[in-house]
């Protein structure tokens, strides 16, 4: 028991880890900076790149330099002929053009495969709903069949006239009656006696 209370005593002096608080940030050497923000910038650059605004704004830099250090006086040139210095400087812009136009691009590939996996959910779901829609249609199509129709009736009732037609003709004929009922002044009830 005397082991324990020594590290008992360690265990509360030490400041205790809390699982329900995020970790305190640690300095870094490195400076931080926001991807998403890094990832905008990089976008507009190489939608910059792409425009003629800029082939424009690049030639006549081109030129004035190229100009500027052959017609210059001596003194004022700061790039001699073989314009090393030129070289240089557009080594350097492709240098960094070339990566930024790739991240330009990646973050576009994963806004496409974002809107592609939403387009195919959408895809899906319009699938089950013109499926659902195409078996309730069949369904009351298959109930309309078996419901008796204004026109069915008609024919039905139709077919039953003609039908009690024939038998009071051949009834007529059989009996020799003119009528089943004849036209008279017959006052009888056809309620039996009681």
């Amino acid at each position: 028991m005397a082991e324990r209370t020594p590290d008992r005593e360690r265990e509360r002096s030490m400041p205790r880890i809390r699982l329900d608080l995020p970790r305190e940030r640690r300095a870094r050497l490195l400076p931080e900076y926001d991807p998403e923000a890094f990832g905008r910038m990089s976008e507009r650059i190489a939608r910059f790149l792409g425009t003629g605004r800029f082939l424009v704004w690049m030639t006549l830099t081109v030129v004035v330099w190229v100009l500027w250090n052959v017609f210059s006086p001596p003194s004022l040139r700061f790039d001699e002929y073989p314009f090393i210095f030129l070289t240089l400087a557009l080594s350097l812009q492709a240098s960094y053009a070339a990566p930024l136009i790739l991240l330009a691009q990646n973050r576009q590939d994963d806004r496409d495969r974002v809107n592609l996996e939403q387009d195919r959910k959408q895809n899906e779901r319009s699938i089950a709903d013109t499926e659902y829609l195409t078996r309730e249609i069949a369904a009351l199509r298959m109930g309309l069949g078996e419901v008796a129709t204004r026109d069915w009736i008609r024919s039905e009732l139709e077919d039953l006239t003609k039908e009690l037609e024939e038998r009071l003709d051949g009834h007529r004929a059989h009996r020799g009656h003119p009528d089943l009922f004849p036209a008279g002044d017959d006052r009888r009830s056809d309620v039996p006696d009681r």
